[in-house]
């Protein structure tokens, strides 16, 4: 079988992978505070010798390669990451919808633990708490955050929350020291990947703006444009395995015979 093949393969497999992650971005077009994934790539046109995996080459990596490969030199992912660039501010006329303006999240607790976020969709819930659509308490400096009955609600840029003009607490506006540990745990929540090192940090510069709600940062056009870049790469290494398959099946039903 030719070489060609497997590298259309994994071309077709890496393909795939990116399709999946567009999919995934354009679903949630519409995701208040949600965060696109990205991926980028590298191509390796020389397999040299010690391109053949044995165990002391898997040794010195940090983690598997996508696809897993007999060989390295092959078409793959370089990386996949979190896009945390600042999405449009869309007004509302809820006092509880936030949006944080700079690099910052909102900390929320469910029976799991703590996790971070973007989107500041938050209501009152029937025992007084703040929470989101899914129920995750809203964290101020003093745990979960009460509001009192029948009461008007404001928040300042820093965070600090208000009743009827007395201060109840200061909403947790966190970040981390390095973004780039940060993993999607769904519901559009975040947290530290256990295997990395950051820390938890306090968000200085971020500001929180009041009614208001905090766009996703996918672009629809440059989404839909990769997606059918995807398409159309995904179709050309279908080509080159079956051009492949029919060069390997005339090899082995033409050659040698008179």
């Amino acid at each position: 079988m030719q070489d060609g093949m497997y590298s259309a393969l994994f071309g077709a497999l890496t393909q795939e992978h990116r399709m999946n992650t567009i999919a995934n971005n354009l679903a949630n077009v519409n995701t208040t505070g949600y965060k696109r994934d990205r991926m980028a790539f590298r191509d390796v046109f020389v397999r040299f010798a010690h391109d053949v995996i044995r165990e002391p080459v898997l040794n010195v990596r940090s983690k598997p390669l996508f696809p897993e490969p007999d060989y390295l030199s092959k078409v793959r992912i370089a990386e996949s990451r979190i896009d945390f660039s600042q999405g449009s501010m869309k007004k509302s006329d809820n006092p509880l919808d936030l949006a944080i303006s700079g690099e910052g999240f909102f900390k929320v607790r469910n029976d799991n633990g703590d996790y971070y976020t973007r989107n500041g969709h938050f209501t009152v819930g029937p025992d007084g708490l703040i929470v989101n659509a899914d129920g995750h308490q809203l964290l101020g400096e003093g745990g979960p955050i009460a509001v009192p009955p029948s009461t008007r609600l404001s928040v300042t840029a820093d965070g600090q929350i208000f009743a009827d003009g007395e201060a109840l607490d200061a909403i947790q506006l966190s970040t981390v020291s390095d973004l780039t540990a940060l993993r999607k745990v769904g519901q559009n929540l975040f947290e530290i990947h256990p295997d990395r090192q950051a820390v938890e940090e306090p968000a200085l510069e971020a500001q929180v703006a009041q009614g208001y709600l905090e766009a996703p940062n996918v672009e629809v056009v440059t989404e839909m444009v990769k997606m059918i870049e995807t398409q159309r790469s995904f179709e050309a290494y279908q080509k080159v395995i079956t051009t492949s398959k029919e060069t390997d099946s005339n090899a082995i039903n033409k050659v040698g015979k008179v």
